[in-house]
This record gives C-alpha cells, sequence and structure tokens, in this order.
C-alpha cells in the first residue's frame, strides 16, 4: 500500500515532467511559428535570432513545392524551432509586423510628433527632451529639408525620411527601457 509520502513524490515526479500532449503542443507550435517565417522577406529575417541551420532550413522549404516533401521539411523546421529562443522570435516577429498593435502605436506617436515639429518649432526641444537619443544635428536638418519641401509642393521624401527618424527614435527609446528594466 502506498503511504502519503509516497504519492506525494509520484505526484511531484509527474508535475515536474510534461505531459506527451504538452510536449505535442510546444512542438506543433514551434512548426506553425516556423511556417510563419516563411512569410518574411529575407532582408526582414535576417534580423531575428536565428541559427544558420534554421536559415537554410526555411530557405530549402521555400523551394520545395512537392506538398509530401514541403509537410517532411516543416517538420524539420519544427525540430529546429524547438532548440532556438522561441519568445525572442515572436517577438521579432511581432516587430515586423505592421498591423501590430504595438507597431500601430508606435507610427500614430511618430506621426504626431511629425504634425508637432512641422507645426511649432519649439516642439523640438520637447522632443529633444522626451529622445534624448535621437541626432539632433539630423532631425533638425531633415526639418529643415521637410518644411522647404511642403512650401514648394514638393514630392514628399523628407517628409518620409522624418517620420521614419521619429519612429526609429520611439523604438530606440523603447528598447533602452526594456534593456534597463531586464538588467
Amino acid at each position: 500500500m502506498a503511504t502519503r509520502s509516497d504519492t506525494t513524490t509520484v505526484d511531484a515526479f509527474h508535475e515536474a515532467e510534461p505531459s506527451k500532449s504538452e510536449l505535442k503542443r510546444e512542438a506543433e507550435a514551434a512548426r506553425d511559428l516556423g511556417e510563419r517565417l516563411l512569410a518574411v522577406p529575407d532582408a526582414v529575417l535576417a534580423e531575428f535570432p536565428l541559427s544558420d541551420n534554421l536559415r537554410a532550413a526555411l530557405r530549402e522549404t521555400q523551394r520545395i513545392t512537392a506538398h509530401g516533401a514541403r509537410r517532411r521539411q516543416l517538420q524539420y523546421v519544427g525540430k529546429l524551432m524547438r532548440q532556438q529562443d522561441l519568445p525572442a522570435i515572436e517577438a521579432a516577429l511581432a516587430r515586423s509586423d505592421p498591423d501590430d498593435p504595438h507597431n500601430v502605436r508606435v507610427q500614430h506617436e511618430a506621426e504626431r510628433w511629425r504634425t508637432r515639429l512641422l507645426a511649432d518649432p519649439a516642439a523640438l526641444t520637447a522632443l529633444l527632451d522626451r529622445y534624448p537619443a535621437v541626432d539632433a544635428q539630423a532631425l533638425r536638418q531633415v526639418l529643415r529639408q521637410t518644411q522647404k519641401e511642403l512650401e514648394e509642393q514638393k514630392p514628399p521624401r523628407n517628409f518620409r525620411i522624418l517620420f521614419r527618424l521619429l519612429r526609429e527614435a520611439i523604438l530606440d527609446q523603447e528598447q533602452s527601457h526594456q534593456d534597463e528594466s531586464s538588467e
């Protein structure tokens, strides 16, 4: 007859190891994430924290057209994905998705700053106080060129450059805050 301490040890052992179903769900999630990575352009994928083996397997999967071979290759990609840092890959994938709520918020904030900078020259000081890492000289130059561009009714080339500068400043600030909080 099993004593109470024996059942406690057995229960603790079973709680420590994941169930077969749980392992299968994790493997499927890793494979699905690998499949989502196939839709990401190579230039963007280069910034993801992936091993060389996984990059090669993803390129090979894109090349395969036969259904059975592609399915087997996706299984292999899933196997390689289980050896990766999945949360970091998911975060990189979210950053590259323009419809991600975080990216939408950053886009809106950059647009607000751009509108504010073009309407009020004093807003530049507020921006530099809020985002001290931004290159002030480059920002001033692009701002002047954008204002000139708008006055002359030229195509909005610098208007877009200003937006990208602001978006990068916002993202850099958020990244530095995340790095500080993780330490």
